[in-house]
């Protein structure tokens, strides 16, 4: 077996550790959570206000200094209406769905909302296909959240930076309200791009570190290779079956395109 498949399951193995781990810590009674609120300044020069809300799980290592995040809600309210538009995401890998979004940007374009979003870990990123750029827009549409392309998104949105704390401030340093500088102060040591800017060119790193994974039917996730390097289709197939993939998951087809 060649290197390359090694660490495919090195990082499929230590992938089922975190979510594992992540499901212990969901599973687990919330201690608590924490709760801020931000300006967000809009592409044309309008500020608004944000409230965002963390709910925490335990610690995921006995020397972590900050508790899990469960899930967060974040509420936006437009100037000169009563209309709360609300964002949602958990970060349990153990959940099937795509989740685990961290928000970029919230933006309005002649009256319609739009977010921009990151996955927040390598499982994250193959829930959502694997994007590239490696970000998730979405635009609000019949109340609720639509994932749109980037082609889809108002060009004026385009190369906009981020606008929202990015991530979640440490607890211990945690504060009830941000200036727009104080968002730009919190997000001014980002450096990578699909972070804090909206993209629209695919980015040459996306997916490095982070191979490509299938779901198995008991919630863990196997590197590729396990599937590529099967002898035959037919092996494949068996594979798959034998760790519950379902057939839409299943990469048996297209890793043995024409072979019988």
């Amino acid at each position: 077996m060649n290197y390359g498949h090694s660490l495919l399951k090195a990082v499929s193995t230590t992938a089922f550790v975190l979510t594992l781990g992540m499901t212990v810590s969901a599973g687990a009674s919330a201690f608590g959570g924490k709760t801020w609120k931000e300006e967000v300044k809009l592409h044309d020069g309008q500020v608004i206000v944000e409230e965002r809300h963390v709910n925490l799980g335990g610690y995921l290592y006995l020397d972590s200094s900050e508790r899990v995040s469960l899930d967060e809600t974040a509420t936006f309210i437009l100037r000169g209406t009563n209309k709360k538009i609300i964002w949602k995401t958990d970060f349990r890998d153990s959940e099937p769905e795509p989740n685990s979004l961290n928000l970029i940007r919230f933006d309005v374009v002649e009256g319609t909302p739009y977010i921009a979003t990151y996955p927040a870990g390598c499982i994250a990123y193959n829930k959502w296909g694997r994007p590239n750029p490696p970000q998730v827009l979405f635009k609000y549409e019949g109340d609720r959240w639509k994932r749109i392309t980037v082609a889809e998104l108002p060009p004026e949105l385009i190369g906009m930076p981020a606008n929202v704390i990015v991530g979640a401030p440490a607890s211990s340093q945690l504060k009830s309200f941000y200036t727009v500088e104080g968002v730009n102060t919190k997000n001014y040591y980002i450096s990578t791009p699909e972070y804090k800017t909206i993209l629209r060119e695919p980015v040459r790193s996306a997916g490095q570190g982070c191979p490509e994974m299938i779901r198995k039917g008991n919630g863990g996730w196997d590197g590729i290779g396990w599937f590529s390097d099967q002898p035959s289709k037919e092996a494949c197939l068996k594979y798959c079956e034998q760790k519950e993939v379902s057939a839409q998951n299943c990469p048996c087809n297209r890793l043995f395109k024409g072979a019988k």
